[in-house]
């Protein structure tokens, strides 16, 4: 997907290069002979830069500063060659330099916002780009960099109104698209999301992009429409086929769908490629668990307590401990994991229940009780409860 771009000093300097090329030598007076040095110097040094020779391009800037101190055309390649090598700090002295002496510069402007967006100071970029719509408020580029900025910050509102704002002028622009289907689906709104970034899979189904593919799964499964959310990923896999976010997608499908035996086989995927992942090894230890195949769980299990303490994984065990009846083996484990983790309401039940099987009502009822004290509402807990209490549990 091509980026539309914002203004490019080397573009420009193509673009003028009929106007800049010097007359005869021997009609040139000495300002004339500088300007057109420095026309020369700053047309090789943007050329240098595109060609990523970073170096040579910084001594051709350079070079005019040293014919003309604080040149517009210099401040900016050297900041746009800072900008493009990540050195967003030292970028933004160069175009804040250019700025006190050439006020208004859109190509110091420009690079200056996308500086402080690169530092997540999305703020500061908004308030750039907002000075610049107020002379052009049809600009493509900026006004779908500013509804980033403030979907990055959380403002719905004015995020959605600019995104729209780009489809009125460009029906089918793929950033606005894009960007109002991670804006939908960073507030929960999955069936939205799924609405904008289904329309960029039909523009482009014979090419589309990987995560376009992944991104309408993940909405689909979050929907908890499984079967439908495989499709895509598996598309996915057709074009990346070890593209983590598509095997993860498809192990929770299955998961979801209560193919275990099949998520299987895309956890182990992924372990093959990152066998120390904590959370795909605890994801695999649940499916082998569910499927009954307890030694296999507990070898999953282990390996990802041996990387690091993980709830799951322990709580994976004490389920094993519960369903081979080793009740005294799971009330220790719970115990443990209530300690770390004093706000989960489903490791009371799940002691509760122990206690139950080992017929210790009291203190089943009591470590129901010790969750309700805590002032956290839950339904499970309550109903729980009340069928221990009434005898019907």
């Amino acid at each position: 997907m091509k980026d539309s771009g914002l203004f490019s000093m080397s573009d420009k300097l193509e673009q003028e290069e009929e106007f800049i090329t010097p007359p005869p030598s021997d009609e040139m007076s000495p300002q004339d002979k500088k300007a057109a040095e420095i026309a020369e110097l700053s047309k090789k040094g943007y050329h240098l830069l595109k060609e990523n020779k970073i170096h040579e391009a910084n001594a051709a800037f350079n070079e005019i500063l040293n014919l003309e101190e604080n040149n517009n055309y210099a401040l900016v390649g050297l900041g746009d060659s800072e900008r493009k090598q990540g050195h967003f700090k030292e970028a933004i002295e160069f175009y804040s330099r250019c700025l006190d002496y050439h006020f208004g510069n859109n190509y110091a402007l420009f690079g200056l916002a996308d500086c402080y967006k690169a530092l997540n100071q999305y703020h500061k970029a908004i308030d750039i780009w907002e000075k610049y719509l107020i002379h052009d408020d049809r600009n493509i580029t900026v006004l779908t960099r500013v509804a980033d900025a403030y979907r990055k910050i959380k403002d719905f509102g004015k995020s959605k109104q600019l995104y729209l704002r780009v489809l009125d002028m460009e029906e089918n622009n793929a950033y606005a698209l894009i960007g109002l289907g991670h804006l939908h689906y960073d507030f929960k709104e999955y069936r939205d999301a799924l609405y904008y970034w289904t329309r960029m899979f039909e523009l482009n189904e014979n090419n589309v992009d990987i995560r376009v593919l992944t991104s309408i799964g993940n909405c689909y499964r979050k929907l908890k429409t499984y079967d439908k959310g495989v499709y895509y990923f598996e598309r996915a896999l057709e074009t990346e086929p070890d593209n983590f976010y598509a095997l993860f997608g498809l192990a929770d499908c299955y998961r979801g769908m209560n193919q275990q035996f099949r998520s299987i086989e895309y956890w182990n995927r992924i372990l093959e490629r990152d066998p120390n992942n904590k959370v795909i090894l605890t994801r695999a230890g649940d499916a082998y668990r569910n499927i009954g195949d307890y030694e296999t769980a507990v070898e999953y299990y282990n390996k990802a307590l041996d990387i690091e303490f993980d709830i799951y994984a322990v709580l994976g065990l004490a389920l094993i401990s519960i369903g081979q009846g080793k009740y005294d083996e799971a009330i220790a484990s719970l115990t443990r994991l209530i300690q770390s983790d004093p706000k989960n309401y489903r490791f009371y039940i799940d002691l509760a229940d122990c206690y139950m099987k080992i017929n210790k009502k009291t203190a089943a009822i009591e470590t129901l009780e010790n969750f309700q004290k805590l002032g956290i509402r839950s339904q499970a807990i309550n109903e729980m409860l009340e069928k221990i209490q009434t005898n019907s549990y």
